[in-house]
């Protein structure tokens, strides 16, 4: 096994890094260049499952309008054809990969079971996770909080537009102070928004720790599990 430093990662992805710049549907050339990388820890020896979101098709809140769990599982539906996206662009690459959804499709995927999820992992196959935790008012982040804790995920690797935790927004202050290390209570305390508070107590209630790097540059994927020095560490 080469040098890394995590033999088993969670990486969460929005449904927006799936976009690119064109903000909505699947931008091909992104996932491929995100598929690339995923391969590329593969092939390092690490065990590797996505909870990807939707909202490059639908967010629950845009559905102002709806009933609050209809709304939802709409998002809940996009976030299964963002994971049907990367599985095909994952075994286009020769990367053995399963999709299991948190409510069953099973025409298209493997329903969500633990053990499965588990065993799928150890024979180095890439399991997405679709469909959140397949209840309204929980977002994807909740999901990957939650599967991480039940897989035994050795660490959080959160893609986001932003290259790291900051004490506000950079785009909007340019005072803003990057954080290299921070605690989860930190995080809830200073409303930092690197994941829902939910999610974020889950996190820290389980012990997980959560590397926050950015997505627009696909080779981060592959420097934090061998341990580069990108991004916040969250723990």
């Amino acid at each position: 096994m080469a040098n890394i430093k995590y033999k088993r990662v969670l990486l969460k992805l929005s449904g927006e890094a799936l976009a690119g710049d064109q903000k909505t549907g699947v931008n091909a050339e992104v996932v491929g260049k995100i598929c690339d990388k995923i391969k590329e820890v593969v092939n390092l020896g690490v065990q590797v499952s996505i909870v990807v979101g939707g909202g490059n098709f639908w967010r629950g809140r845009n559905g102002h309008q709806m009933e609050r769990t209809t709304a939802d599982y709409m998002g809940m539906l996009a976030t299964a054809m963002n994971g049907l996206a990367l599985q095909d662009a994952l075994e286009t690459r020769g990367v053995y990969t399963r999709v299991q959804t948190a409510i069953e499709m099973r025409e298209i995927a493997e329903p969500y079971i633990k053990r499965k999820a588990i065993k799928h992992l150890e024979r180095g196959r890439v399991v997405i996770f679709a469909c959140g935790t397949g209840n309204p008012y929980f977002t994807t982040d909740t999901a990957a909080a939650l599967r991480a804790a039940e897989t035994e995920a050795d660490v959080i690797l959160l893609g986001k537009s932003i290259d790291a935790v900051y004490s506000a927004d950079p785009k909007l202050d340019p005072t803003a102070e990057k954080y290299d290390e921070i605690t989860y209570l930190d995080v809830l305390n200073k409303d930092l928004k690197v994941m829902d508070s939910t999610a974020t107590a889950l996190c820290r209630d389980n012990n997980i720790p959560l590397l926050v790097f950015g997505i627009a540059d696909p080779d981060n994927i592959v420097k934090a599990v061998k341990g580069e020095k990108i991004g916040t560490v969250v723990k």
